[in-house]
């Protein structure tokens, strides 16, 4: 393995783990918050006993997601130096804003873990409330200046030098909105579905299940909601890439050869040899209008990209389809579940309904990883589209690959660390929590 693959390696293996604890320390201190607000407004214990276990989860994957976020600070500068001497300067500011979200969610959480019986509720439950929205807005900041990487902006680029600094425009970049908002979406419907089957399996289990059935309820009204809600920001983000990423469009879609009535290809099997795609289901025109809102309209495809500015396209094409096919499945699953509760209610208690939800709770981070795949290979090969290469970047140290497999097993070990401990908090007795 030479440096550049194991610094691109490293990079990824550390986003693809830090983006699954991340997500969760944002949308679970939500569930929590709900579930507190439930118990002060109702007095009913159980949900005192679902915001006390759901707070021992939002501990421990906020100290994960803590660890693996302050390793992705070092590997930048580590791995990326000639990224970092430029790029620092310009959209060091999210970073900078996310680090003081991050101390505000470590004290609201201090105050929310030791404060029962020692604050007035409506405070206790305001700390608890902080360390949702400090979470959301650590999530949103970091994926500002990854949208900056997507549509660099705030700077002039002139022979080399990189000009006329606005932090403030390069973090509210033209992409920024746009992966925010899908990232906070996919972040709810990835946790919620995830949080929703634990439960599920329990109920289906027949254990405590007046206090799994409650907090089946909370996560997956959120989970089913932003999974409906997903294809919408899903287009807004095609529109942008199609935009500002032609490449990563073209791509995502296999779509090889620029015309009119441009065909959505669902499925398939990419040959970049032939430049067609193999066994793919294509609708024609279907790809110019959710690109342009014209069913005519050109799209550019491939062939109007020189080939050292390509992504991989099988890479980015597969893992596309795996993101919307899972999204489309837990979209209809969400509806299902909003049907049951309107018109079906004995659905709720069905065994196969239950099932469905238990298949479902890795689809959401399943979906998530495709999704980050497609946002980081489909701009390859730059790390600043059109700027800087990834190649450009990488530092001259040599070893790398050391680094690598270091890194790689400290990932492992702390996820079976995880792994551990979220298992004996589920088959933990809720009845344990203080109910007085």
């Amino acid at each position: 393995m030479n440096d550049f693959l194991a610094a691109r390696s490293q990079m990824a293996l550390s986003l693809g783990f830090h983006i699954i604890y991340s997500c969760i320390g944002m949308v679970m201190p939500v569930f929590m918050a709900i579930s507190h607000y439930k118990y002060i407004k109702t007095q009913n214990p159980v949900y005192k006993n679902i915001t006390q276990a759901w707070s021992k989860g939002v501990a421990i994957f906020f100290a994960t997601g803590a660890v693996s976020g302050t390793m992705l600070s070092f590997e930048l500068g580590l791995l990326w130096p000639k990224f970092m001497q430029h790029a620092g300067p310009i959209f060091g500011m999210p970073f900078s804003l996310e680090g003081v979200a991050f101390f505000i969610e470590a004290i609201a959480l201090g105050f929310f873990l030791y404060g029962w019986k020692r604050l007035n509720k409506w405070f206790h439950w305001a700390t608890g409330v902080m360390v949702g929205v400090s979470g959301i807005l650590s999530g949103i900041l970091v994926v500002s200046a990854n949208s900056w990487m997507n549509s660099p902006s705030g700077f002039d680029y002139v022979n080399g030098q990189y000009l006329n600094i606005d932090p403030i425009k390069a973090m509210f970049n033209g992409a920024w909105f746009s992966e925010a908002l899908h990232m906070t979406i996919a972040a709810f419907s990835a946790t919620g579905f995830a949080v929703a089957g634990i439960h599920a399996l329990m109920i289906y289990r027949k254990q405590n299940i007046e206090f799994h059935t409650k907090a089946f309820r909370i996560a997956i009204v959120f989970g089913a909601l932003a999974a409906i809600l997903q294809p919408l920001s899903g287009d807004i983000s095609a529109k942008h890439a199609a935009k500002r990423q032609p490449a990563k469009l073209a791509a995502m879609e296999a779509y090889f050869h620029t015309q009119t009535y441009a065909p959505l290809v669902i499925g398939g099997i990419p040959d970049t040899v032939e430049k067609k795609v193999n066994y793919g289901i294509e609708l024609p025109g279907v790809l110019s209008f959710l690109v342009n809102d014209n069913f005519k309209q050109e799209v550019k495809g491939l062939d109007q990209i020189p080939a050292k500015d390509q992504p991989n396209v099988p890479v980015t094409h597969y893992a596309f389809q795996i993101m919307v096919g899972i999204g489309m499945l837990t979209m209809l699953i969400g509806i299902l579940y909003f049907i049951a509760v309107w018109k079906k209610r004995d659905w709720l208690s069905r065994s196969w309904f239950l099932k469905l939800f238990i298949m479902a709770t890795p689809l959401g981070f399943i979906a998530l990883e495709a999704g980050w795949t497609v946002t980081e290979v489909g701009r390859q090969p730059w790390i600043i589209q059109d700027v800087m290469r990834t190649a450009d970047a990488v530092t001259p140290m040599p070893g790398i690959q050391y680094s690598f497999y270091l890194f790689s097993f400290i990932y492992f070990t702390l996820s079976l660390a995880v792994i551990f401990l979220l298992q004996r908090q589920i088959k933990m007795v809720p009845e344990i929590y203080d109910v007085k």
